[in-house]
């Protein structure tokens, strides 16, 4: 499957609110789908002295795909398509890569 293929399934399980602002509805949601991601990563720090077992690999594995439709159903409400977005990125990093600057802070480096 491809990027628009998954933003065009994703977006029909989509049940935002209808009053405009669905983007915050989906920037909240991809924000706590990141953090489960974060916490399933501290508990291997924690409880498995950072090694990953196939389980907790398999539930990242589902976190994972929640922050895709979140971030799918935020590039939807911006009018972006997760191809346009992927390919910009990979633009963007190669650039920096070439300039010596993926290391350092700011978003325009």
């Amino acid at each position: 499957m491809d990027f628009q293929e998954y933003q065009k399934q994703a977006g029909k399980t989509s049940i935002f609110p209808k009053d405009g602002r669905a983007y915050v509805y989906a920037v909240l949601g991809l924000s706590g789908e990141t953090g489960e991601v974060a916490e399933k990563v501290k508990k291997i720090i924690v409880n498995n002295g950072g090694v990953i077992s196939e389980e907790a690999r398999a539930e990242i594995k589902k976190e994972l795909g929640d922050v895709l439709w979140y971030l799918s159903q935020l590039a939807t409400e911006l009018g972006l398509s997760l191809d346009e977005v992927a390919v910009e990125n990979v633009r963007k990093i190669h650039d920096r890569m070439k300039r010596g600057v993926l290391k350092g802070d700011g978003d325009n480096r």
